[in-house]
C-alpha cells in the first residue's frame, strides 16, 4: 500500500484514500513499538520512558488539541529556526526530488504526515523504543549538514542536524509547539484553554531535558527552568527569524517552496487533490492561528507587525469554533490515524489509561 500505482510514461503516482492514510510502515522503522509500561526496568518497576504517567509533559501531550494541531504547529515554529530550513532546502529527500522534477504533492503530505507518528514512540513508548527511534533518526539526519545557513547571511555559518546544537532546538522548538497549543487552543469541555502555572513551566522545562539528552543536546547548555530556558533562546537568537534568502537554493537561487509548487503542478495527476485537500484541512488553513499562538518574540522573528502581534489574541477567539469542532473526538480520531499513523494511535490510547490512572491515585 506505501508504493502508489503509476500512470503513464512520466511515472506519476496515482493516489487513493488508502494510500493517503498510509499503513504502520509509512511510521515504523524498526518492527512493532513497546508502549510506555510495557517493559520493565532492572529493578523491576514499569518502564515509561522519558516522562511517563503523571508528568506534565503527558498532561499537555495527550489532549486532543494537542494530537490534532501538534504537526501544523510544529512546521510553524521550527521554520523560524533557520538550520532546520537550510537542511531542509539543501537534504531533504522532498527537495531533491523536486530538484530532479520528480516531486509530486502526494510527496509534500507524506512528508509532513510521518512527523508527530515519528515522534511517538520517543515520547510515549518504553526507554529501548524512544532509543530505537532516536538512534534512527540521528543516522538519518547525519548527512544533513552544510556549511551555509543564509547566503545573505555568512556570520551565521553552517549547520549540522546531528550535531548537539541543532539536535537540541529542533527537540526544544517541539516541545515549545506543544506548550503554545495546549496554553491556546486546548478546551476542557466548556473551559477556555489556560496557561500553565510558573511553577508548571518550570517543571515542563525540567522533564525536556530527558529528551534533549535522548537527541544528545549538550548537558551543560540542557535548561532546568523556565528562566535558562529564555535565556538559552536569547543565546542563539541569531538563528531564529524568516530570510528569504535561506529559503533559496545554493546554486540555481530558487525559492525551494516555489519549486515544490512548479514541479508539483508539473507531475499532477487529479488523483493529487486528495493530498491537497488533505494538505488544507491539517496545515494550511491553520497557518495564521499557528503563527498567533507563537510567544511574542517568535512571532516577531516571523516578521508579524506589532499590530499583528498585539492582535493575536483575537485571532485566537475568531477561531474559536473551529478549533473546538477539530478536537471533538470524532475529529479527533480521524486525524490522530491520519497524522501519528496506526503504532501512534495505540501509544496515545496506553498512554491516557496510564496517565488518567495516576491522575486518579492523586487525587
Amino acid at each position: 500500500m506505501s508504493t502508489p500505482p503509476i500512470s503513464g510514461d512520466r511515472k506519476i503516482p496515482v493516489l487513493t484514500q488508502e494510500l493517503i492514510d498510509g499503513d504502520a510502515a509509512r511510521w515504523r522503522r524498526f518492527g512493532e513499538v513497546v508502549p510506555a509500561g510495557g517493559s520493565t526496568r532492572p529493578d523491576g518497576t514499569p518502564d515509561y520512558g522519558l516522562f511517563g504517567p503523571g508528568s506534565v509533559t503527558w498532561e499537555l501531550l495527550l489532549h486532543p488539541a494537542t494530537i490534532v494541531f501538534e504537526s501544523a504547529a510544529q512546521g510553524g515554529i521550527q521554520f523560524l529556526y533557520k538550520p532546520v530550513v537550510a537542511g531542509i532546502r539543501d537534504a531533504d529527500p522532498i527537495s531533491r526530488k523536486a530538484r530532479a522534477g520528480r516531486f509530486t504533492m502526494f510527496d509534500f503530505f507524506e512528508r509532513l504526515q510521518r512527523n508527530s507518528g515519528m515522534h511517538a514512540p520517543m515520547w510515549l513508548g518504553d526507554t529501548a523504543t524512544a532509543q530505537n527511534m532516536a538512534t534512527h533518526l540521528h543516522r538519518i539526519h547525519g548527512h544533513v549538514q552544510g556549511p551555509v545557513i543564509d547566503p545573505d547571511d555568512p556570520s551565521l555559518g553552517g549547520y549540522a542536524a546531528a550535531d548537539p546544537r541543532d539536535a537540541m532546538w529542533a527537540a526544544i522548538t517541539e516541545m515549545q509547539c506543544i506548550l503554545s497549543v495546549y496554553e491556546n487552543l486546548a478546551w476542557h469541555g466548556d473551559e477556555p484553554p489556560r496557561p500553565l502555572t510558573a511553577a508548571q513551566r518550570d517543571q515542563y522545562v525540567l522533564e525536556m531535558g530527558a529528551y534533549l539528552r535522548l537527541v544528545g543536546a549538550e548537558e551543560s547548555e540542557i535548561p532546568t527552568t523556565w528562566a535558562e530556558l529564555q535565556a538559552l533562546y536569547e543565546k542563539y537568537w541569531a538563528l531564529f527569524g524568516h530570510s528569504d534568502s535561506v529559503f533559496r537554493d545554493l546554486e540555481t537561487g530558487v525559492d525551494m517552496l516555489e519549486q515544490y509548487h512548479q514541479v508539483g503542478r508539473q507531475n499532477w495527476h487529479p488523483s493529487h487533490a486528495l493530498a491537497v485537500e488533505a494538505l488544507e484541512d491539517v496545515y494550511q488553513r491553520w497557518t495564521e492561528l499557528m503563527d498567533a499562538i507563537l510567544p511574542a518574540n517568535l512571532q516577531a522573528s516571523a516578521g508579524r507587525s506589532p499590530e499583528t502581534i498585539a492582535a493575536a489574541g483575537e485571532i485566537i477567539r475568531a477561531r474559536e469554533a473551529d478549533v473546538r469542532e477539530f478536537q471533538n473526538p470524532e475529529n479527533e480520531a480521524r486525524v490522530m490515524r491520519l497524522l501519528w499513523g496506526p503504532d501512534g494511535v495505540e501509544l496515545i490510547r496506553n498512554a491516557r489509561r496510564l496517565h488518567e490512572e495516576a491522575r486518579t491515585r492523586a487525587a
